[in-house]
C-alpha cells in the first residue's frame, strides 16, 4: 500500500493556524474539519466545500478564543456531528439532510473538566476523555452521561477498535487502557483494565485489528499485542532519520493498516499476511507541512484526509490496486481484505459498494 497525494481541499496560512480536528462521516458522504478559527467547514467526497457553520463557547459571555475544539465524530447514521471543546463542553449539531440545511443544536453536555478527547462508538453512546483522567459516556437519547472508569492521569488520546465496540485510552503517565462498551465474539477472551504501560504519552494510538500501536515524544513506534507484549519496535532516535515527536495516529477500517503523524511526515504501516507481522511501508514527505495534527481515514478505505499545524488539509489516495471489470465497474483494493466496487456510468455513478472478507 501506498499513500498517494490527490489534492488540497484547505490552503496553508502564512502562520501558525492548527487543524484541531477531522472526521469522515460513516455514509463516506461528508468530511467534517475544524480549523483555528474554530468553523467546522463540510466538504464532500471529492474534497469541494459545501458548507460551514461557526462553533460556541460553552459561555456566551467568553469569546470564540477561550476555546479550542478537541474533537469532532459523526453519528453512525452521518445525520448529526459532535463537537468537544476544551471549555468542558460537547455540542451535538443536527446537520440536516441537505447541503446548506440549518444546523441545530439538539444536545449538549456540560462537564466538571475540559474534555480532552473523543469517539462515538459504531452502535452506542459517545465516549470522551476528560483532563481529570476520567473517560466517561454521553447518551443521546437519555441526554445523560455516566462515569466509564477513571484515573489519575490526564486522557491524551482515545482510539476505537474495528468493529467500534470498545475503546482504548492514552493517559499522561504511559498507561493505555481497554474498555469494551459492547460484547461481541472478538473480544470475550481479553481483559479490561490497563493493558500496556508506555515508556511516554501515547499522544499517538491506534488499535488496529488483534493489535495496539502507541507512539509519542521518544520517537518510538510500539506495537503491541493484545495481552501487551511487544510485537514489534520502529526506531527513529537515530539522527539519519531526523524524525521528530509522533503526534497523532488513524487506523484504516479494515485495521490491516496504520498511519503515524509526525513533523513534515506520515508513517505508514501494514499487516503482511503472509510474514504475520506489521512492516513499515513508504512514508510521505510533505514539505512545510510542519507538525501533523489531525489525521482521518475514510471509512471506505479509499482515502485519509491529514490536517497540518498551519492550517492546511490534504487528500490522499490509500488503494492497494485498481481494475476495471466487464467495463461496468471499477474495483478498488484498499486492503487484502477489503474492495471498493464503483459503478463506472449510471446515476449510482461514484457511489461504491464494499465488500470485506470476514477471515482477514
Amino acid at each position: 500500500m501506498q499513500l498517494k497525494y490527490l489534492q488540497t481541499i484547505v490552503e496553508a496560512q502564512d502562520g501558525p493556524a492548527k487543524v484541531m480536528a477531522l472526521a469522515w462521516a460513516p455514509n463516506n458522504i461528508k468530511l467534517a474539519v475544524c480549523g483555528a478559527d474554530r468553523i467546522i467547514y463540510l466538504f464532500d467526497d471529492k474534497g469541494e466545500r459545501k458548507d460551514k457553520f461557526p462553533t460556541k463557547p460553552a459561555d456566551s459571555r467568553n469569546g470564540r478564543k477561550s476555546y479550542v475544539v478537541k474533537g469532532l465524530s459523526f453519528s453512525p447514521d452521518s445525520t448529526k456531528l459532535a463537537v468537544a471543546q476544551s471549555d468542558s463542553i460537547i455540542f451535538i449539531y443536527k446537520l440536516g439532510d441537505d447541503w446548506g440545511d440549518k444546523k441545530v443544536i439538539c444536545n449538549k453536555f456540560i462537564q466538571q473538566c475540559p474534555v480532552t478527547s473523543m469517539v462515538w462508538l459504531t452502535d452506542g453512546p459517545i465516549i470522551y476523555g476528560q483532563s481529570d483522567g476520567k473517560v466517561r459516556a454521553a447518551h443521546i437519547k437519555a441526554n445523560k452521561t455516566q462515569t466509564l472508569y477513571a484515573s489519575n492521569s490526564f486522557v491524551v488520546a482515545l482510539c476505537l477498535n474495528v468493529r467500534g465496540t470498545g475503546v482504548l485510552s492514552g493517559h499522561a503517565d504511559g498507561s493505555i487502557v481497554r474498555y469494551y462498551v459492547s460484547e461481541d465474539q472478538s473480544n470475550t477472551d481479553q481483559q479490561q483494565g490497563r493493558v500496556v504501560q508506555h515508556p511516554v504519552p501515547p499522544y499517538a494510538l491506534s488499535w488496529p485489528a488483534g493489535y495496539i500501536l502507541a507512539a509519542g515524544s521518544d520517537r518510538i513506534v510500539t506495537l503491541y499485542e493484545s495481552d501487551g507484549r511487544v510485537h514489534r519496535i520502529f526506531d527513529y532516535t537515530a539522527s539519519h532519520y531526523k524524525e521528530r515527536e509522533f503526534t497523532v495516529a488513524c487506523s484504516s477500517p479494515s485495521g490491516q493498516a496504520v498511519t503515524v503523524g509526525s513533523y513534515d511526515n506520515i508513517k505508514l504501516f501494514a499487516w503482511s499476511p503472509s510474514k504475520s507481522m506489521w512492516e513499515e511501508k513508504p512514508n510521505k514527505v510533505i514539505p512545510n507541512l510542519y507538525t501533523i495534527s489531525a489525521l482521518a481515514w475514510k471509512r471506505d478505505g479509499s482515502r485519509i484526509a491529514c490536517g497540518g499545524l498551519c492550517g492546511s488539509v490534504e487528500l490522499f489516495e490509500s488503494v492497494l490496486k485498481r481494475t476495471i471489470w466487464k467495463g461496468k465497474f471499477e474495483m478498488i483494493y484498499v486492503s487484502p481484505s477489503q474492495v471498493l466496487v464503483k459503478p463506472l456510468s449510471g446515476e449510482s455513478r461514484g457511489r461504491g459498494v464494499i465488500l470485506k472478507s470476514q477471515y482477514g
